[in-house]
């Protein structure tokens, strides 16, 4: 039977990325899309298989997150940080699952971490999901990496950036619910950073920055398999938005691809 990847060729490709020992790295992840791997009989071998190398690789210092974003809150759900899976792909759901795992208690964008910082990432986590002290404005103060499995360069990490720089088309949203905690719900709030729904062409869009990133070689990409993987820092983000913000501002959005130059944006009733 034929296959696409194996150990080696994965270990080959993380040492082709700027990854160092004690990296704090944020992933998303699409393992499927590499192919068929060898040696590997299921999905949790290969989930193994993935943490494993990304874990030798980054040391006994370094750090894996993954998202495990729930939308509890919006979708008007109890949220249980310890049993609620993630509805972010197979991986994150394994790093979940995993022993050694500390989970955020984010109802909406909580995260799971392993390793040296996993603490300070998902401890005490506030209000609002991309505010001051949220997971994201850690992974930034630290400089984090996000290491994306047959992504591009886009993260959820950008609308943190978003949220720091202020664009006009996306706005503080409070939700209330209910977040189970030793058997008992406890009443909380969670707020968001969301785009207006006046006009369509205001939905996030990956793509541009993407070929910004890679045009500035700030976002560095190594193939495996039918995929890739590829790694960018949370500064370089930063800085290239930033950037191009005061040209383009509607990069990170449909509109500039549409043409739009004057999206439509109405307060929610």
């Amino acid at each position: 039977m034929k296959t696409h990847f194996d150990r080696s060729g994965l270990r080959e490709a993380l040492s082709r990325l700027p990854l160092e020992k004690g990296d704090v790295v944020f992933s998303h992840s699409n393992l499927g899309f590499f192919g068929r791997p060898a040696d590997v009989s299921d999905a949790d071998q290969l989930c193994e298989l993935f943490f494993d190398e990304i874990m030798t690789f980054l040391g006994g210092d370094g750090t894996l997150i993954v998202p495990t974003f729930t939308y509890s809150f919006p979708r008007k759900q109890i949220f249980d940080p310890i049993h609620d899976a993630s509805g972010m792909g197979v991986f994150a759901e394994w790093v979940r699952c995993h022993a050694d795992s500390l989970r955020s208690e984010d109802p909406c964008y909580s995260v799971a971490a392993i390793g040296a910082q996993a603490d300070y990432l998902t401890k005490n986590a506030p209000i609002n999901s991309f505010g001051r002290d949220s997971f994201f404005d850690r992974f930034y103060r630290i400089n984090g990496k996000v290491l994306n499995l047959n992504f591009d360069a886009g993260s959820t990490f950008i609308h943190y950036v978003e949220r720091q720089l202020k664009v006009p088309y996306r706005f503080d949203k409070t939700f209330s619910g209910m977040i189970l905690k030793n058997g008992e719900c406890v009443p909380s709030t969670s707020t968001i950073w969301v785009r207006y729904l006046s006009d369509d062409s205001l939905e996030f869009d990956s793509k541009p920055f993407d070929a910004l990133a890679r045009e500035r070689r700030v976002f560095h990409v190594a193939g495996l398999g039918r995929g890739q993987v590829g790694v960018i820092s949370a500064e370089d983000t930063f800085n290239c938005i930033q950037e191009t913000l005061q040209r383009r501002p509607w990069f990170l959005t449909r509109a500039e691809l549409l043409g739009i130059v004057n999206p439509i944006i109405a307060n929610e009733k």
